[in-house]
This record gives C-alpha cells, sequence and structure tokens, in this order.
C-alpha cells in the first residue's frame, strides 16, 4: 500500500535561521510516514533577486547540508535542486498556455509582495514574479504529490495549484491529482529586536550558530523598557525573551511568567536560562553539519537529480500525450 507522495521546499535566499527549524522538524517527521520529495527552489530565489544571482549556487548548497544535519535522510527522502530538474519549467510553460491571468493576480501575496519590495525601492513586477504560484503548481503536480505541508496563509496558493490540475484533468486527461494542505503548525519566531527574523536585518540566530554567537544574540533581545531594574514586575507580554520561552521552555513557560511579573528573576538571568536552552538543541545540530563534507552534499543533490528526474520524466510522457504533442 503506498504512503502517499508529500512534496515541499524551500528557497535559499540565505543561510537558514531558527525560524525554519520547525518546518524542518516538520518534515523529518513527514519523511518517516510518506514519500517525500524535498527541493531547493533556486527558480523562486530568482523572482525577487533576478539581478542578484551571485550567491544563490552557494546558497543552495549550505542550504541542502543543514537540511541533512536537522535530519532529513536522503535514503528516505529524495532531496534535489529545483534547476536540475528542467521538467519543472516545461510543465510551467505548458500550464502557462490555459491559465488565465486572473488567477494569478488574485494570489493574495501579489500585491502585498510588490508593494512591500516597492516600499525598499526595487520593482518586482515582473512575468516571472506574477508566475511564481503557477510555477509552484508545476513543482507539486509533476511529482503527483498527494499533500503538501503550508501554513494557512500558503493555502491560496495550493488552491490555485488544486483548480490548475482540475483544469488540466478536464481538458485533456486526467493526470494530476489534487493535492490536499498538510497543515502544519509553523513557529513564527521574531527577529531579536522583535522584527520579522531576517538575515538582512542582522536580528536573526542561525540553526548552527555557535553557544558564543547564541548568547550574544540573546543578550540582544528587547526585553520590557518599563522594567528599569531587577526589582521592577516584568510584563512579560511585551518581552521578545518570553516569545522564545514559549517555544524553547514549555515546560517552564508558566514559573517563568510568575517569577517575572513577581520580579524574583531579572532579565539578565532570564535570558542566560534561554541561552542555553536554545544551544541545547542546536548542539546536535551545529555538530552533525560540521561533520558534513562538501562532497557528501554534492552526492546528496545529483542522486536526488536523478530520482526527481525520473519522476518528472514520468509525468512529462503522460502529459504529452495528453496535448499530443
Amino acid at each position: 500500500m503506498s504512503k502517499g507522495r508529500i512534496l515541499s521546499g524551500m528557497r535559499p535566499t540565505g543561510r537558514l535561521h531558527i525560524g525554519h527549524l520547525s518546518v524542518l522538524e516538520n518534515w523529518v517527521r513527514l519523511q518517516e510516514e510518506y514519500d517525500c520529495f524535498f527541493f531547493a527552489a533556486d527558480y523562486h530565489a530568482m523572482t525577487t533577486a533576478y539581478d542578484d544571482t551571485g550567491a544563490i549556487k552557494e546558497n543552495t548548497r549550505e542550504m541542502v547540508a543543514d537540511w541533512l544535519a536537522v535530519g532529513l535522510d536522503p535514503e528516505k527522502s529524495v532531496i534535489f535542486v529545483q534547476s536540475h530538474i528542467p521538467e519543472h519549467a516545461e510543465l510551467h510553460l505548458l500550464f502557462s498556455m490555459f491559465t488565465p491571468l486572473s488567477w494569478l493576480e488574485r494570489v493574495p501575496t501579489y500585491k502585498d509582495q510588490v508593494q512591500h519590495f516597492k516600499e525598499q525601492g526595487k520593482d518586482i513586477m515582473t512575468y516571472g514574479f506574477l508566475g511564481y504560484p503557477l510555477l509552484q503548481a508545476a513543482d507539486i503536480l509533476i511529482y503527483r504529490a498527494d499533500a503538501v505541508p503550508v501554513g494557512e496563509d500558503q493555502l491560496p496558493h495550493l488552491e490555485l495549484c488544486r483548480e490548475v490540475a482540475r483544469r488540466f484533468n478536464h481538458l485533456y486527461a486526467k493526470i494530476f491529482p489534487e493535492p490536499r494542505a498538510e497543515l502544519s503548525r509553523v513557529t513564527l519566531l521574531p527577529g531579536v529586536d522583535g522584527r520579522k527574523m531576517s538575515k538582512s536585518y542582522a536580528n536573526d540566530i542561525a540553526i548552527t550558530a555557535s553557544f558564543d554567537d547564541i548568547k550574544k544574540r540573546v543578550n540582544a533581545m528587547i526585553t520590557d523598557p518599563a522594567r528599569i531594574r531587577k526589582t521592577d514586575p516584568g510584563h512579560p507580554e511585551v518581552c521578545v525573551v518570553h516569545k522564545y520561552h514559549h517555544y524553547y521552555s514549555q515546560e517552564k513557560v508558566l514559573a517563568i511568567e510568575e517569577d517575572c511579573r513577581a520580579a524574583r528573576v531579572g532579565c539578565v538571568a532570564c535570558k542566560r536560562f534561554l541561552a542555553e536552552k536554545i544551544n541545547e538543541i542546536l548542539t546536535p545540530i551545529r555538530e552533525r553539519r560540521e561533520k558534513i563534507s562538501e562532497r557528501y552534499v554534492t552526492e546528496v543533490i545529483k542522486e536526488g537529480a536523478r530520482k526527481a528526474r525520473a519522476e518528472a520524466g514520468a509525468t512529462m510522457e503522460l502529459v504529452r500525450q495528453a496535448l499530443n504533442i
């Protein structure tokens, strides 16, 4: 009996930080239950970094090495790079022939992202950016995935994918399943300054950070501005450190909150405890990462491409037959 098939990916836009960890931990669990395909979405990285592609290849290799350090197993999952499988681009092109423009324009994140980048002085109103949800559909459907792990904010993208599958199946031949959402709880940790965690803001904690780096980042976290002295009662709901304790110190978070409000613990001690908890989780990842060679990453990517191309090629044979090309 088939275990079902999962497809998911990440854009190689920079080093991975602890904000990515809950996603990767979910992937590690899924590979025990499904046939999993995980890919580095380097084409997608170009939709917003088309004018700065110099780091994409290196970022891709570093990201795959991080995946392996967290626990993805190339014996259990197919791990590959999007651009190594040209069938993705071919299927995207064929889908573009029958996908209404209005379907792409109504994707909620499109206008938001265009405005976001415009405020940063960058124009991303390109054909590639408008069409990236369709490329996502091709990424998923070319492996005829049964499910896609997503957060609730990504559901409109998956619904577009399902609509594309229905339209193809109706117009030509029933080839594609309509993949369901495998809703995953993604922990949205803020950066150490309270903003969105991002390498570009220098407010992140890398998943391979040393203990010294972790302590430095945690010490920079924003705490309760109204708490001047250790003896002042704290307000943990406004403290970035406390938001991290909800994830890393779940078994003690209520006690930490009570001690903060009663001024029984100071911010320095609270930060020290958090840094130790984060280091406890990241130490085995860091140690595994140090043992992963560039040669091994190359072998994993090469073997992943071989397996992925076999599956993608089989799908494209069916697609070409259905389209009479």
